[in-house]
């Protein structure tokens, strides 16, 4: 006599319960949530790739160590601030801009419904609609007048659900370039702190920032299709680029410092 088949139950979190009725209707009733890791993730290269450049030219001119770290905190408020307030800027321009085409949606289904019914009309179309389904689905989109530039929004130009605060978005990325970005300096704070504690900081510098930029590569690899291994050692061979420029001109041009 065969047994029955042993019954799976799902366990808690996993995919089957994500996609019960309930807990899509429950999801789906929240809206989108906006993500703010993209923001901290080029805050943060941008932080360390730049301090560290700042490093890397100092060393190779062979100037006081203090130098340094005057450079370098200078360098992560001015261009974290900097970097933050083009972000910020950015982000509301964005948002300006969808308001914009919001409104003339909202102008245009007042002035001319017809001709957007049949933008609705051909946008399906193209979807492979046609016939009395296709006309179902236009009727059933142009009932409600804010689902029906919600639709054109998407549609014909393009928006996502959602733009995020352009104030988040600033300090997430203000936080991480400062962050990230003091990694280089963390060696010649310590024999700041420390005198002669390390024999040359610039080499542990270098080390903990190699560190950073992969680590920060591979977090990128989140918003790419990339392997993670492959972006973290894309990041750290771009800010070893950037660092090595640095440092020949701070060799070429230590005969100027007087």
């Amino acid at each position: 006599m065969n047994k029955p088949a042993p019954t799976h139950t799902p366990e808690a979190g996993s995919d089957r319960d994500d996609h019960a009725p309930q807990a899509i209707r429950e999801r789906l009733s929240r809206g989108p949530s906006h993500s703010y890791l993209r923001d901290f993730v080029y805050g943060a290269i941008d932080g360390a790739v730049t301090t560290f450049a700042v490093v890397a030219g100092v060393a190779g001119a062979q100037l006081p160590a203090g130098i340094v770290i005057v450079l370098g905190i200078a360098n992560l408020i001015a261009d974290g601030f900097s970097m933050a307030a083009s972000n910020f800027l950015g982000t509301r321009a964005e948002k300006q801009e969808r308001d914009l085409a919001r409104a003339r949606e909202e102008q245009e289904i007042l002035t001319d419904p017809e001709g957007e019914r049949e933008e609705i009309r051909q946008i399906f179309a193209l979807k492979g609609l046609s016939g009395q389904t296709l006309e179902e689905v236009v009727d059933t989109l142009t009932s409600d007048p804010k689902r029906w530039v919600e639709v054109m929004m998407t549609e014909e130009h393009g928006y996502g659900a959602q733009t995020g605060s352009a104030i988040k978005a600033a300090l997430m990325t203000f936080g991480a370039f400062v962050v990230v970005g003091a990694v280089p300096l963390v060696s010649y704070l310590l024999n700041w702190v420390r005198p002669e504690t390390l024999k040359d900081p610039f080499w542990l510098s270098a080390i903990m920032t190699g560190v950073a930029f992969f680590a920060v590569g591979a977090t990128k690899s989140r918003f790419v299709a990339q392997r993670w291994i492959w972006s973290g050692l894309e990041t750290l061979l771009i800010g070893g680029v950037a660092a090595s420029f640095a440092y020949v001109i701070g060799m070429l041009l230590k005969n100027l410092v007087v």
